[in-house]
């Protein structure tokens, strides 16, 4: 496939999952709650997560919010990659995807839907959009507070 169709496809992706999200709502029940915000162009979201009884495994993600394409495709993707795991792997995963928006890394195959966002990172300006839920992500699951009022920012993000 040539590096266009691939952008193209990567486009199609991101615009569906905009349009059509398949995770938006709130978990039933909330056992963590977190907001999060980027400053830069206005996007925000309310992430709730149900865990399983020994809190330490994702059973469901959950999103509502407003933003961007890219913002809203990177959350709907994140919920739907997250279903069944160890909040530790969630937490790896935070950090490949970082990595990821750096260039330097990608998600293995198991993981590859997440791979869509790597266009991303050709843009820098877009960047924080891509990575405002799993900072947001990565607030909910290190909280003390599982029922979050605040917001996170990714504002001092590079």
């Amino acid at each position: 496939m040539s590096l266009s169709n691939l952008r193209d496809l990567y486009q199609q992706v991101i615009l569906e999952r905009y349009k059509t999200p398949k995770h938006r709502g709130v978990t039933d029940p909330v056992h963590r709650r977190q907001r999060g915000h980027n400053p830069s162009c206005g996007d925000t979201i309310e992430l709730t997560l149900r865990l399983n009884e020994a809190g330490d495994r994702i059973e469901e993600v959950k999103f509502d919010g407003e933003g961007c394409a890219i913002s809203m495709a990177s959350v709907d993707l994140m919920a739907e990659a997250l279903r069944g795991k160890s909040t530790d792997e969630a937490l790896e995963m935070v950090q490949r995807f970082q990595t990821m928006m750096k260039g330097e890394a990608e998600f293995p195959k198991e993981q590859r839907k997440l791979n869509v966002m790597q266009g991303v990172a050709q843009f820098p300006v877009r960047i924080k959009c891509a990575n405002l839920c799993w900072h947001t992500l990565k607030a909910a699951i290190e909280s003390a507070n599982p029922e979050s009022d605040s917001f996170v920012s990714n504002e001092a993000e590079s």
